[in-house]
């Protein structure tokens, strides 16, 4: 592969990348689909994250991305911060987890775990059916 393959490969990548975090970011704020469940869905935690790679994409690269590069990834970075603000104030506020917390009644007592029954309160689990 020569030089000028690998700089156009990189720089093909570099934009997919962009554009993954991106169309993540637009997801996890409720405006596109999410194919999993087909509904849209707000979850500004996450797309805190997805803006926060994109910001650190830009600080990390400044000064060696070409021109289309550079305007890609200054673009999808504000588009995303405008929705951000856009959508937090339109979604009321999270209460803090403290405050969630000593709202939630206590579980009961559970029964003796079976070991073969899958743990109620476990956070990962597999259920392949019987």
């Amino acid at each position: 592969m020569s030089e000028l393959d690998a700089k156009e490969m990189n720089s093909a990548l570099f934009m997919n990348l962009v554009m993954m975090l991106s169309t993540s970011a637009m997801q996890q704020l409720g405006k596109l689909v999410n194919p999993a469940s087909g509904k849209t869905e707000v979850n500004l935690e996450a797309a805190q994250i997805s803006i926060d790679m994109l910001s650190m994409l830009q600080e990390k690269t400044r000064g060696n991305l070409d021109r289309d590069e550079e305007r890609l990834l200054g673009n999808a970075l504000a588009t995303a911060q405008m929705n951000f603000v856009e959508v937090s104030r339109e979604t009321p506020a999270e209460k803090p987890a403290a405050a969630a917390a000593a709202e939630t009644p206590a579980p009961e007592a559970e029964p003796a775990a079976d070991a073969e029954a899958p743990r109620k309160d476990a956070k990962f689990h597999k259920s392949y059916g019987a």
